[in-house]
């Protein structure tokens, strides 16, 4: 078996979960850019999905806030930290607008085994297992705290709890041989200084792709319109107000990296290696 191209004599930054000096880093802004805002403010005004609050509650007091929320289909309840440093705490407009269009869009998701980055609260996923029953994973920042989080949230919405692996963007992954033919993830392009980093686990992640079942072939596309993504690749939707230059350097960065980019509509992006159209 040959090497994976991108883990072979690859270097990471070590940012250790346990490390209270790089944790305090974190929590200091040395490793991104946290900046004090309102979300609302990050988002148009049509990708208003904010929950009604039945109750006043004070987030500078309380550990978590729970709250239900509106999917398509079906209504959740959705545990959130009140603050987060890396904003785990909250659930994006921009899930439930990804959500609608993963439901307009089945063929994308019917059939894989998924792997969300920036799983947060886990709500998306766990959506698209309850309504899909899709074979996914969660992801997120190396903090034990959100991993317990999203299990509690699995356990109020009645399924099992979702699997789920602690990756901090840049390091090494935890999977030396990546089997998920499917990355997704929301409106995690909040952080510029982490672009380089996303995209290196990115890259690993798509270029160092294992099928599990090599006898598994993709389905092919025979419906017209519709969307028929490459195996492997990554789908990602974003709705945060983002800058012409920083988007451009994202886009730049994973060209760099030998990706192609492809808008399908709706602040949604498919992302694969350059060259793979399988």
């Amino acid at each position: 078996m040959s090497p994976c191209p991108v883990s072979e004599n690859k270097r990471y930054l070590c940012v250790g979960a346990n490390c209270s000096t790089h944790r305090s880093a974190l929590a200091t802004n040395k490793q991104m850019e946290i900046a004090l805002f309102s979300p609302s403010s990050l988002f148009s005004e049509e990708d208003d999905h904010t929950a009604t609050r039945e109750e006043a509650i004070s987030e500078t007091q309380e550990t978590y806030v729970e709250r239900k929320h509106q999917f398509p289909g079906m209504e959740l309840v959705v545990r959130e930290f009140s603050f987060h440093q890396l904003n785990a705490n909250l659930l994006w407009p921009g899930t439930f607008a990804f959500a609608e269009w993963l439901v307009q869009n089945r063929s994308c998701i019917e059939g894989r085994h998924a792997i969300e980055l920036g799983s947060g609260t886990g709500a998306l996923a766990i959506f698209l297992r309850k309504m899909y029953n899709l074979d996914i994973t969660t992801s997120d920042y190396a903090d034990q705290e959100i991993e317990d989080n999203i299990a509690h949230n699995c356990r109020s919405n009645e399924i099992p709890v979702i699997p789920h692996i602690k990756h901090t963007w840049g390091e090494k992954f935890p999977n030396t041989d990546p089997d998920w033919d499917l990355i997704i993830a929301s409106d995690i392009l909040l952080y510029v200084k982490q672009y380089a980093n996303l995209i290196q686990t990115i890259s690993f992640l798509l270029k160092c792709y294992k099928p599990r079942d090599r006898k598994v072939v993709p389905p092919p596309g025979n419906d017209a319109g519709c969307i028929v993504l490459p195996w492997p690749a990554f789908l990602m939707s974003w709705r945060r107000r983002i800058g012409k230059e920083d988007e451009q350097l994202f886009f730049n960065g994973c060209e760099k990296a030998g990706l192609d980019v492809q808008h399908l509509g709706s602040r949604v992006y498919c992302i694969k290696p350059i060259g793979n159209d399988g």
